[in-house]
Order: structure tokens, then sequence, then C-alpha cells
């Protein structure tokens, strides 16, 4: 007997989504930062074991769009919500804003499972636990629930039995070897993204996005050339710093990370370019994947 299905993965933006993919997967597919909207995609992570496969899905952090950009991340999230086997939404302990009705009312009406997990509970304690606890089961009262720390491995270790025993029986959707659904160049692009979200602040980050035009062994050395576009001529300055201090340090951390996923040596080469307002025109937004 094999189990397969689609689990995924929904909630606000930095409820630890990313995170709990990572854990689950054993490897570091999604990239995770401090700051909301990290996640621009929606990102499998394929799960194998001998006689279970499960393709996680990670969507970006649910928001009310305010430009072009933000609607298409809406878009994932709102494919995702189409076909899954089971949801698991995660939320944040600590989160004090209002509740996203948007994912309750789609949750309440879908007819397969939900699992909610109370993420961070390192972060609070048992009394808070426990009222974040009664005022899920009141949202979405068909929903299991359980507390977890996705950064900090508590309780994660029940979320694959418990995914397992609620998945159908099906064949595998892919090949046993392979673990996401996404190229190498898109884990460049994320790499170098994630280190631009840890090194500037502001409005820089949002502003930028990442395109690999060069990913090339040889001799096992991966040579890879990328273009970190931006939105205007005073945003290229400030990514590329003084004297190209600020963008050196981009590329070395990059590199680094780059490094250990592909286990191989690699040469980074980083171009800053502008594509002015490229996140409110639909034709770049289609050119950078977001469809």
């Amino acid at each position: 007997m094999h189990k397969s299905g689609f689990v995924n993965i929904v909630g606000k933006p930095n409820a630890g989504k990313s995170t709990l993919l990572n854990q689950l997967m054993g490897e570091k597919l999604a990239i995770v930062t401090q700051k909301a909207q990290t996640t621009r995609h929606r990102i499998f992570g394929i799960y194998n074991e001998e006689d279970l496969q499960i393709v996680f899905s990670d969507t970006p952090g649910v928001l009310d769009p305010k430009y072009e950009l933000q609607e298409k991340m809406m878009d994932f999230v709102k494919d995702s919500l189409q076909d899954a086997d089971v949801f698991l939404m995660i939320i944040d302990i600590n989160d004090r804003g209002e509740p996203s009705e948007f994912l309750i009312e789609k949750l309440n009406k879908i007819p397969v499972p939900v699992l909610i997990l109370i993420n961070k509970i390192d972060e609070s304690n048992q009394e808070s636990m426990e009222k974040v606890i009664e005022f899920w089961h009141g949202k979405i009262p068909k929903a299991e629930i359980l507390p977890i720390s996705a950064l900090q491995g508590i309780n994660t270790d029940l979320i694959l039995p418990k995914l397992k025993s609620l998945l159908p029986e099906n064949p595998p959707y892919y090949d046993k070897d392979q673990f996401t659904d996404k190229s190498e160049r898109f884990f460049v692009n994320e790499a170098i993204r994630e280190k631009i979200l840890l090194n500037y602040e502001k409005e820089i980050p949002y502003s930028v996005e990442v395109v690999t035009e060069q990913f090339k062994e040889k001799e096992g050395i991966i040579f890879i050339d990328s273009i970190i576009y931006v939105e205007r001529d005073t945003q290229k300055g400030i990514v590329i710093g003084h004297k190209g201090e600020a963008i050196k340090k981009v590329g070395i951390q990059a590199r680094e990370d780059l490094e250990k996923f592909f286990q191989k040596k690699i040469h980074l080469n980083l171009f800053v370019k502008v594509k002015k307002d490229w996140r409110k025109n639909d034709r770049d937004l289609k050119n950078f994947g977001y469809r």
C-alpha cells in the first residue's frame, strides 16, 4: 500500500511556513528571514518514504495586495486552496493582528482535513497557548490543533505520521528521487534574494528581483551569472554600495550557501540593473515567473 497526496501550507506572512517546510524536508528549500513577504512563489517540497510521498506546497503569506506583484503572489495562494488533500494552517502564537477571514472562510468550506499548527510556542507560555487554541477551535471547528515550534523542532516529529494517516492511497506523483519542482536557477535566485533581504533595509529588498542568466558546470565548478533588478537608479547605487562593498558581501554570503546546497564549488558573478517599476508591470512580472 502506497500513500501520496498534496499538503498545502498556508498562513499569514511571517507565521513560519517556510521554516516548517525546511524542517519537514530536512533540507533548506525555502528562504527564511524575519521580514514579511519573504516567500513570493509557490514552492513544492517532495518528501519520500518507501510507501509514502507527500508533496508539500509552501505559499506566500496571505495579505491584502497593494500592487501587481502582491496580486500575483495571492494568485499562488488561491491556486493552493484548490488542490490539497490536507491543509496545514500555520498560526504565529504572538500574532496580535486580525485573523485572515479569507483563509478561515475557505478552510471551513473545503471538504478536506485541516491541521492548525500553533507555531513559536517556545516564545510563549501555557496560558497564552491555551487561549490561542480555544480561539482557533471556535474559528475552524473541524480542524485538529497542534502546538509546535518549527524553528526549534518542538512537536514537528508528530506531523509526518499524522499526515500519513490522513492521505489517500495513491501511487507517487513524482519520481522518488525528486525533492522539488523548482529548477537549479530558481534556488540560485532565492539564495541571492535572501541575502538582500538580510543585508538591506526599508524598501530595497521588496524592490529587488533576481534572474540567473548563466548556470554552467565545468570541471566540478558551477559558473553562475545573476542579475539583480531594482526599480530605480538610486536603489542601484544602494545595492552596489560604496566601492562595491555591499554587493560583494551579498555575493560572498550567497556563494557560501550555494556551495552547501549544490555540494560543489561556485563561481558567482552579480550584476545590478534597473527595470523601472517592474513590480507594477504585468509583462515584467510574467517574465520573472509570476504567472
